[in-house]
C-alpha cells in the first residue's frame, strides 16, 4: 500500500550566494521558509519541482522537503531542514542574527 503524501516545499540553494531558498507561490525564490508555497498534492509538487529544476541560472540542487502546515507557515518535520533554515553553524551571522 502506498504511503500517504505529506506536505512539501521546493527548496534549493541560490546559485550565486549559496543561501538556502524556497519556492514561493508567485514563482519567486525566498530565503524565508514562512513564505514558501506548501504543496499538498503529489502531482502538483512533482510539477513544481520540475519547473524549479529548470531554473539552473538561479538555483542548484532543488528538491522536495517534507513539512508540516502551521499557522506561521510551513515547518520542517526533519532536523535537517530545520538546520538548513538557520544557515551555517560556525558562527552567528545572516539568518541566525534574526532568530
Amino acid at each position: 500500500m502506498p504511503r500517504q503524501f505529506t506536505p512539501k516545499v521546493v527548496t534549493a540553494n541560490a546559485l550565486l550566494s549559496g543561501e538556502v531558498v524556497y519556492l514561493a507561490a508567485n514563482d519567486d525564490w525566498t530565503p524565508h521558509l514562512s513564505q514558501a508555497e506548501l504543496l499538498t498534492d503529489e502531482a502538483h509538487a512533482d510539477l513544481r519541482l520540475v519547473e524549479a529544476s529548470r531554473r539552473q541560472s538561479e538555483i542548484v540542487g532543488a528538491y522536495l522537503a517534507d513539512m508540516a502546515a502551521t499557522e506561521q507557515g510551513p515547518e520542517p518535520t526533519h532536523f535537517r531542514e530545520g538546520f538548513r533554515r538557520t544557515g551555517p553553524s560556525n558562527y552567528t551571522h545572516g539568518k541566525q542574527v534574526d532568530l
